[in-house]
Protein backbone atom coordinates (compact mmCIF):
# COMPACT_ATOMS: atom_id res chain seq x y z
CA UNK A 1 0.00 0.00 0.00
CA UNK A 2 1.40 3.40 -1.00
CA UNK A 3 2.18 5.77 1.81
CA UNK A 4 -0.05 8.83 1.77
CA UNK A 5 1.77 12.10 1.13
CA UNK A 6 1.02 14.72 3.77
CA UNK A 7 2.61 17.99 2.76
CA UNK A 8 4.00 20.73 4.93
CA UNK A 9 3.85 23.69 2.56
CA UNK A 10 5.95 26.83 3.00
CA UNK A 11 4.53 29.76 1.04
CA UNK A 12 1.12 30.49 -0.44
CA UNK A 13 1.93 32.91 -3.22
CA UNK A 14 1.29 32.42 -6.92
CA UNK A 15 2.87 28.95 -7.10
CA UNK A 16 1.71 27.80 -3.65
CA UNK A 17 -1.90 28.66 -4.47
CA UNK A 18 -1.45 27.02 -7.86
CA UNK A 19 -0.36 23.79 -6.17
CA UNK A 20 -3.34 23.97 -3.81
CA UNK A 21 -5.70 24.34 -6.79
CA UNK A 22 -4.05 21.47 -8.68
CA UNK A 23 -4.37 19.16 -5.68
CA UNK A 24 -8.09 19.91 -5.49
CA UNK A 25 -8.45 18.53 -9.01
CA UNK A 26 -5.79 15.81 -8.71
CA UNK A 27 -5.92 14.69 -5.05
CA UNK A 28 -2.74 12.62 -5.05
CA UNK A 29 -1.42 14.31 -1.93
CA UNK A 30 -2.78 16.32 0.99
CA UNK A 31 -1.64 19.70 2.26
CA UNK A 32 -1.56 19.19 6.02
CA UNK A 33 -0.31 22.65 7.05
CA UNK A 34 0.83 25.87 5.38
CA UNK A 35 3.43 28.19 6.85
CA UNK A 36 3.17 31.86 5.81
CA UNK A 37 4.11 35.23 7.27
CA UNK A 38 0.51 36.35 7.86
CA UNK A 39 -1.89 33.39 8.31
CA UNK A 40 -4.96 35.62 8.65
CA UNK A 41 -4.26 37.10 5.21
CA UNK A 42 -4.60 33.71 3.49
CA UNK A 43 -7.12 31.84 5.62
CA UNK A 44 -10.11 33.11 3.65
CA UNK A 45 -8.50 31.91 0.39
CA UNK A 46 -8.49 28.30 1.58
CA UNK A 47 -10.68 27.94 4.69
CA UNK A 48 -10.11 24.18 4.92
CA UNK A 49 -6.31 24.53 5.28
CA UNK A 50 -4.43 25.03 8.53
CA UNK A 51 -2.21 28.12 8.35
CA UNK A 52 0.61 29.00 10.71
CA UNK A 53 3.54 31.41 10.88
CA UNK A 54 5.75 29.08 12.96
CA UNK A 55 8.13 26.71 11.16
CA UNK A 56 8.07 24.38 14.17
CA UNK A 57 4.36 23.73 13.64
CA UNK A 58 5.29 22.08 10.37
CA UNK A 59 8.34 20.14 11.54
CA UNK A 60 6.74 18.97 14.79
CA UNK A 61 3.64 17.61 13.05
CA UNK A 62 4.16 13.83 13.01
CA UNK A 63 1.68 13.38 10.16
CA UNK A 64 3.74 15.51 7.77
CA UNK A 65 6.09 13.36 5.72
CA UNK A 66 6.90 15.73 2.85
CA UNK A 67 8.09 19.35 2.60
CA UNK A 68 7.32 21.72 -0.27
CA UNK A 69 9.15 25.05 -0.10
CA UNK A 70 7.81 27.88 -2.30
CA UNK A 71 8.83 31.16 -0.67
CA UNK A 72 10.72 34.22 -1.96
CA UNK A 73 13.25 34.55 0.86
CA UNK A 74 16.34 32.55 -0.18
CA UNK A 75 17.91 32.56 3.30
CA UNK A 76 14.74 31.29 4.94
CA UNK A 77 14.29 28.73 2.15
CA UNK A 78 17.82 27.42 2.79
CA UNK A 79 17.06 26.93 6.50
CA UNK A 80 13.80 25.15 5.69
CA UNK A 81 15.27 22.82 3.06
CA UNK A 82 18.37 22.03 5.10
CA UNK A 83 16.30 21.24 8.20
CA UNK A 84 13.95 19.03 6.21
CA UNK A 85 16.79 17.03 4.66
CA UNK A 86 18.51 16.60 8.03
CA UNK A 87 15.18 15.24 9.34
CA UNK A 88 15.11 12.80 6.38
CA UNK A 89 12.03 14.44 4.91
CA UNK A 90 11.87 14.53 1.10
CA UNK A 91 11.79 18.08 -0.24
CA UNK A 92 10.56 19.82 -3.35
CA UNK A 93 11.67 23.43 -3.74
CA UNK A 94 11.30 26.13 -6.36
CA UNK A 95 13.78 28.61 -4.91
CA UNK A 96 16.43 28.94 -7.60
CA UNK A 97 18.48 31.60 -5.76
CA UNK A 98 18.82 29.39 -2.70
CA UNK A 99 19.76 26.37 -4.81
CA UNK A 100 22.29 28.31 -6.88
CA UNK A 101 24.11 29.41 -3.74
CA UNK A 102 23.89 26.21 -1.68
CA UNK A 103 23.51 23.31 -4.10
CA UNK A 104 26.81 21.47 -3.37
CA UNK A 105 26.06 21.41 0.37
CA UNK A 106 22.46 20.30 -0.14
CA UNK A 107 23.55 17.53 -2.51
CA UNK A 108 25.91 16.21 0.17
CA UNK A 109 23.22 16.32 2.89
CA UNK A 110 20.76 14.57 0.58
CA UNK A 111 23.23 11.73 0.05
CA UNK A 112 24.15 11.47 3.72
CA UNK A 113 20.52 11.33 4.83
CA UNK A 114 19.41 9.09 1.96
CA UNK A 115 16.45 11.26 1.06
CA UNK A 116 15.43 13.23 -2.03
CA UNK A 117 15.69 16.87 -3.03
CA UNK A 118 13.86 17.69 -6.27
CA UNK A 119 13.55 21.08 -7.94
CA UNK A 120 12.44 20.86 -11.57
CA UNK A 121 10.18 23.83 -10.82
CA UNK A 122 13.23 26.01 -10.14
CA UNK A 123 14.23 26.20 -13.81
CA UNK A 124 11.98 26.88 -16.80
CA UNK A 125 8.59 26.44 -15.16
CA UNK A 126 6.68 23.62 -16.83
CA UNK A 127 9.57 22.34 -18.99
CA UNK A 128 11.22 19.24 -17.46
CA UNK A 129 14.72 20.40 -18.40
CA UNK A 130 16.49 19.06 -15.33
CA UNK A 131 14.82 15.66 -15.58
CA UNK A 132 15.78 15.45 -19.26
CA UNK A 133 19.38 16.40 -18.56
CA UNK A 134 19.53 13.79 -15.80
CA UNK A 135 17.87 10.91 -17.64
CA UNK A 136 18.06 11.45 -21.40
CA UNK A 137 21.05 13.70 -22.07
CA UNK A 138 23.18 11.94 -19.48
CA UNK A 139 26.20 11.14 -21.63
CA UNK A 140 29.43 13.14 -21.48
CA UNK A 141 29.16 14.61 -24.98
CA UNK A 142 27.18 17.69 -24.11
CA UNK A 143 28.34 20.80 -25.98
CA UNK A 144 26.03 23.63 -25.03
CA UNK A 145 22.82 24.72 -23.39
CA UNK A 146 21.26 27.99 -24.44
CA UNK A 147 17.87 29.44 -23.83
CA UNK A 148 15.24 31.83 -22.62
CA UNK A 149 15.12 31.00 -18.92
CA UNK A 150 12.91 33.84 -17.71
CA UNK A 151 9.32 33.96 -18.91
CA UNK A 152 8.68 37.39 -17.41
CA UNK A 153 11.35 39.16 -19.47
CA UNK A 154 10.35 37.22 -22.55
CA UNK A 155 6.74 38.33 -22.10
CA UNK A 156 7.83 41.97 -21.87
CA UNK A 157 10.13 41.71 -24.89
CA UNK A 158 7.42 39.95 -26.92
CA UNK A 159 4.97 42.77 -26.25
CA UNK A 160 7.58 45.34 -27.24
CA UNK A 161 8.74 43.67 -30.46
CA UNK A 162 5.47 42.09 -31.63
CA UNK A 163 2.96 44.74 -30.63
CA UNK A 164 5.07 47.87 -30.35
CA UNK A 165 3.97 48.22 -26.74
CA UNK A 166 5.89 50.84 -24.73
CA UNK A 167 8.32 49.30 -22.28
CA UNK A 168 6.63 50.61 -19.12
CA UNK A 169 3.22 49.44 -20.33
CA UNK A 170 4.58 45.95 -21.04
CA UNK A 171 6.20 45.91 -17.59
CA UNK A 172 2.93 46.91 -15.92
CA UNK A 173 1.03 44.19 -17.78
CA UNK A 174 3.57 41.53 -16.73
CA UNK A 175 3.20 42.66 -13.13
CA UNK A 176 -0.60 42.60 -13.34
CA UNK A 177 -0.58 39.03 -14.70
CA UNK A 178 1.68 37.84 -11.86
CA UNK A 179 4.66 37.04 -14.09
CA UNK A 180 7.18 39.26 -12.28
CA UNK A 181 8.98 38.36 -9.06
CA UNK A 182 8.09 40.42 -5.99
CA UNK A 183 11.39 42.19 -6.66
CA UNK A 184 11.24 42.82 -10.46
CA UNK A 185 14.99 43.49 -10.70
CA UNK A 186 15.49 39.74 -10.22
CA UNK A 187 13.85 39.28 -13.62
CA UNK A 188 14.90 42.44 -15.47
CA UNK A 189 18.57 42.45 -14.41
CA UNK A 190 19.01 38.77 -15.27
CA UNK A 191 19.52 37.37 -11.77
CA UNK A 192 16.62 34.93 -12.03
CA UNK A 193 18.09 33.55 -15.28
CA UNK A 194 21.53 33.39 -13.67
CA UNK A 195 20.37 31.20 -10.78
CA UNK A 196 18.63 28.85 -13.21
CA UNK A 197 21.73 28.67 -15.39
CA UNK A 198 23.90 27.71 -12.39
CA UNK A 199 21.52 24.86 -11.58
CA UNK A 200 21.29 23.66 -15.18
CA UNK A 201 25.09 23.71 -15.59
CA UNK A 202 25.42 21.24 -12.71
CA UNK A 203 23.10 18.79 -14.45
CA UNK A 204 24.34 19.44 -17.99
CA UNK A 205 28.10 19.51 -17.38
CA UNK A 206 28.68 18.46 -13.76
CA UNK A 207 30.26 21.83 -12.98
CA UNK A 208 29.11 24.04 -10.13
CA UNK A 209 29.98 27.72 -10.52
CA UNK A 210 29.30 30.32 -7.86
CA UNK A 211 26.79 32.86 -9.24
CA UNK A 212 29.02 35.85 -8.48
CA UNK A 213 31.62 34.61 -10.98
CA UNK A 214 29.26 34.67 -13.96
CA UNK A 215 28.70 37.75 -16.13
CA UNK A 216 25.05 38.76 -15.81
CA UNK A 217 23.36 41.70 -17.49
CA UNK A 218 19.68 42.25 -18.16
CA UNK A 219 17.30 44.50 -20.05
CA UNK A 220 16.83 47.23 -17.42
CA UNK A 221 18.77 49.81 -19.48
CA UNK A 222 17.37 48.86 -22.89
CA UNK A 223 16.05 51.96 -24.70
CA UNK A 224 14.00 52.73 -27.79
CA UNK A 225 17.27 53.18 -29.69
CA UNK A 226 18.31 49.61 -28.91
CA UNK A 227 14.91 48.31 -30.00
CA UNK A 228 15.14 50.32 -33.23
CA UNK A 229 18.63 48.91 -33.94
CA UNK A 230 17.33 45.34 -33.53
CA UNK A 231 14.38 45.99 -35.84
CA UNK A 232 16.59 47.58 -38.50
CA UNK A 233 18.86 44.53 -38.44
CA UNK A 234 15.79 42.23 -38.59
CA UNK A 235 16.66 40.75 -35.22
CA UNK A 236 14.98 40.48 -31.86
CA UNK A 237 16.40 41.06 -28.41
CA UNK A 238 16.01 38.09 -26.07
CA UNK A 239 17.50 37.61 -22.61
CA UNK A 240 19.57 34.43 -22.89
CA UNK A 241 21.31 32.12 -20.47
CA UNK A 242 24.24 30.47 -22.23
CA UNK A 243 26.51 27.59 -21.19
CA UNK A 244 29.03 26.17 -23.64
CA UNK A 245 31.85 23.68 -23.37
CA UNK A 246 34.85 24.69 -25.48
CA UNK A 247 37.31 22.24 -27.09
CA UNK A 248 39.94 22.90 -24.41
CA UNK A 249 37.48 21.71 -21.72
CA UNK A 250 36.61 25.21 -20.62
CA UNK A 251 33.02 25.98 -19.68
CA UNK A 252 31.69 29.42 -20.57
CA UNK A 253 28.65 30.72 -18.70
CA UNK A 254 26.86 34.06 -19.07
CA UNK A 255 23.44 35.71 -18.96
CA UNK A 256 22.85 38.68 -21.23
CA UNK A 257 20.60 40.02 -23.99
CA UNK A 258 21.28 38.65 -27.45
CA UNK A 259 20.36 40.00 -30.87
CA UNK A 260 18.89 36.90 -32.46
CA UNK A 261 18.26 36.28 -36.15
CA UNK A 262 15.26 34.41 -37.53
CA UNK A 263 17.21 31.19 -38.05
CA UNK A 264 17.60 30.63 -34.29
CA UNK A 265 15.14 28.24 -32.66
CA UNK A 266 14.43 30.57 -29.77
CA UNK A 267 13.78 33.59 -32.01
CA UNK A 268 10.11 32.62 -32.16
CA UNK A 269 9.62 31.77 -28.48
CA UNK A 270 7.10 34.35 -27.32
CA UNK A 271 5.18 35.66 -24.31
CA UNK A 272 5.80 33.90 -20.99
CA UNK A 273 7.22 30.81 -22.69
CA UNK A 274 10.74 29.52 -22.11
CA UNK A 275 12.79 27.78 -24.77
CA UNK A 276 15.98 25.78 -24.28
CA UNK A 277 18.29 24.42 -26.98
CA UNK A 278 20.48 21.53 -25.84
CA UNK A 279 23.32 20.57 -28.17
CA UNK A 280 25.26 17.33 -28.10
CA UNK A 281 28.19 16.02 -30.12
CA UNK A 282 26.23 13.22 -31.81
CA UNK A 283 22.53 14.02 -31.31
CA UNK A 284 22.84 17.62 -32.53
CA UNK A 285 20.31 20.17 -31.28
CA UNK A 286 17.23 19.40 -29.20
CA UNK A 287 14.66 22.13 -28.56
CA UNK A 288 12.42 22.21 -25.48
CA UNK A 289 9.71 24.85 -25.10
CA UNK A 290 6.93 25.50 -22.58
CA UNK A 291 5.43 28.01 -20.19
CA UNK A 292 8.04 29.47 -17.89
CA UNK A 293 5.96 31.79 -15.72
CA UNK A 294 2.64 31.69 -13.92
CA UNK A 295 1.18 29.75 -11.02
CA UNK A 296 -0.23 26.67 -12.72
CA UNK A 297 2.67 25.91 -15.11
CA UNK A 298 5.21 26.10 -12.29
CA UNK A 299 3.03 24.29 -9.76
CA UNK A 300 2.55 21.49 -12.29
CA UNK A 301 6.33 20.96 -12.17
CA UNK A 302 6.13 20.92 -8.36
CA UNK A 303 3.39 18.30 -8.52
CA UNK A 304 5.44 16.22 -10.96
CA UNK A 305 8.33 16.21 -8.50
CA UNK A 306 6.01 15.25 -5.64
CA UNK A 307 4.71 12.32 -7.67
CA UNK A 308 8.25 11.26 -8.66
CA UNK A 309 9.18 10.71 -5.02
CA UNK A 310 6.46 8.05 -4.77
CA UNK A 311 8.72 5.96 -6.97
CA UNK A 312 11.85 6.84 -4.97
CA UNK A 313 13.13 9.05 -7.77
CA UNK A 314 16.05 11.34 -7.05
CA UNK A 315 18.71 13.14 -9.06
CA UNK A 316 21.90 11.13 -9.49
CA UNK A 317 24.16 14.00 -10.62
CA UNK A 318 25.84 11.66 -13.09
CA UNK A 319 27.91 14.39 -14.75
CA UNK A 320 29.55 15.31 -11.45
CA UNK A 321 31.09 11.83 -11.37
CA UNK A 322 32.70 12.01 -14.81
CA UNK A 323 36.49 11.99 -15.04
CA UNK A 324 36.80 15.09 -17.22
CA UNK A 325 34.49 17.73 -15.75
CA UNK A 326 34.94 21.05 -17.60
CA UNK A 327 36.34 24.00 -15.66
CA UNK A 328 34.70 27.41 -15.67
CA UNK A 329 36.35 30.26 -17.58
CA UNK A 330 35.56 33.79 -18.74
CA UNK A 331 38.40 33.66 -21.28
CA UNK A 332 36.55 34.16 -24.55
CA UNK A 333 36.16 37.08 -26.95
CA UNK A 334 32.94 37.57 -28.92
CA UNK A 335 30.95 40.17 -30.86
CA UNK A 336 28.62 42.56 -29.03
CA UNK A 337 26.45 45.59 -29.64
CA UNK A 338 27.05 48.40 -27.14
CA UNK A 339 24.93 51.51 -26.79
CA UNK A 340 27.07 54.03 -24.95
CA UNK A 341 27.24 57.66 -23.81
CA UNK A 342 30.81 58.87 -24.42
CA UNK A 343 34.34 57.73 -25.26
CA UNK A 344 35.12 56.76 -21.68
CA UNK A 345 32.52 53.99 -21.98
CA UNK A 346 34.44 52.45 -24.87
CA UNK A 347 37.65 52.63 -22.86
CA UNK A 348 35.84 50.91 -19.99
CA UNK A 349 35.08 47.83 -22.08
CA UNK A 350 38.48 47.77 -23.83
CA UNK A 351 37.29 46.50 -27.23
CA UNK A 352 39.64 44.18 -29.10
CA UNK A 353 38.24 45.58 -32.35
CA UNK A 354 35.32 47.70 -33.55
CA UNK A 355 33.64 46.83 -36.85
CA UNK A 356 30.69 49.24 -36.85
CA UNK A 357 30.10 52.61 -35.25
CA UNK A 358 27.32 55.20 -35.14
CA UNK A 359 27.38 58.57 -33.41
CA UNK A 360 24.55 61.10 -33.28
CA UNK A 361 23.11 63.42 -30.64
CA UNK A 362 21.38 61.21 -28.08
CA UNK A 363 22.30 57.84 -29.59
CA UNK A 364 25.70 56.20 -29.97
CA UNK A 365 26.59 52.59 -30.57
CA UNK A 366 29.43 50.35 -31.63
CA UNK A 367 29.63 46.74 -32.76
CA UNK A 368 32.84 45.01 -31.88
CA UNK A 369 34.62 42.20 -30.10
CA UNK A 370 35.12 42.22 -26.36
CA UNK A 371 36.36 39.78 -23.75
CA UNK A 372 33.74 38.16 -21.51
CA UNK A 373 36.03 38.48 -18.51
CA UNK A 374 36.25 42.25 -19.05
CA UNK A 375 32.47 42.56 -19.18
CA UNK A 376 32.27 40.77 -15.86
CA UNK A 377 34.91 43.02 -14.31
CA UNK A 378 33.08 46.25 -15.23
CA UNK A 379 29.51 45.00 -14.96
CA UNK A 380 28.49 47.21 -12.03
CA UNK A 381 30.03 50.31 -13.60
CA UNK A 382 28.20 49.58 -16.86
CA UNK A 383 24.94 49.43 -14.96
CA UNK A 384 25.76 52.66 -13.12
CA UNK A 385 26.35 54.39 -16.46
CA UNK A 386 23.12 52.82 -17.85
CA UNK A 387 24.88 51.25 -20.83
CA UNK A 388 23.18 48.52 -22.81
CA UNK A 389 25.12 45.56 -24.16
CA UNK A 390 23.92 42.57 -26.15
CA UNK A 391 25.69 39.60 -27.71
CA UNK A 392 25.53 39.92 -31.49
CA UNK A 393 26.10 36.50 -33.15
CA UNK A 394 27.28 36.55 -36.76
CA UNK A 395 24.49 34.22 -37.92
Amino acid sequence: MEKKINIGLFGFGTVGRGLYELLRDVPVARIARVCVRCPEKHQHEAPELIFTSDHDDIFNDKDINFIVELIDDADAAYRIVRRALLNRLPVVTGNKKMLARHLPELIDIQKQQNTSLLYDASACGSIPVIRNLEEYYDNDLQISLKGILNGSCNFILSKIFNEGMPREEALALARKLGFLESDPTLDLDGWDSLYKLVILAVHAFGTYVEPDKIFTYGITHMTDGDIRFANEKERRIKLIGHAEKLPDNKLILCVMPQLLSRNKYIYGVEDEFNGVVIKGFFYGKQFLVGRGAGGHPTSSAVLSDIMATRYDYRYRYKRMHCNDIPHFSNDITFRVYLRYNDESDLQLLDFAEISERYDSPGYRYVVGRVRLGRLHEVRDEMARRKLFVAAYPND
